[in-house]
């Protein structure tokens, strides 16, 4: 087989990004809110209440515990970009010696 004969390209096959790569603060905090929602439901064993509420309570766990750790990456994400324009805008003349 000839080289001329294998396409070569330089993208790479990523699997497609999860539902809630793209929901942004306001979004992960609309999820923490709905999770609290959905436990208090469960808890007062409103109409719809899962026959065994440990189930309930799990699934309301996961949706709160994945808005947490949005939020703490887009907070995190944020204060390394302050970070760097910081340190950008006040260039320093390298390590000082004291």
């Amino acid at each position: 087989m000839a080289d001329k004969d294998v396409a070569h390209t330089d993208e790479r096959g990523y699997a497609p990004e999860p539902w809630w790569a793209g929901v942004g603060t306001w979004g992960a905090l609309a999820m923490i809110a709905v999770g609290a929602l959905l436990a208090a439901w469960i808890f007062l064993r409103l109409p719809g209440t899962p026959p065994e509420p440990t189930h309930g309570y799990y699934g309301a766990s996961k949706v709160i515990a994945l808005g947490l750790v949005l939020v703490g990456g887009t907070l995190l994400n944020r204060r390394r970009t302050r970070t760097a324009a910081t340190e950008e805008a006040n260039p320093q003349d390298g390590p000082q010696s004291g």
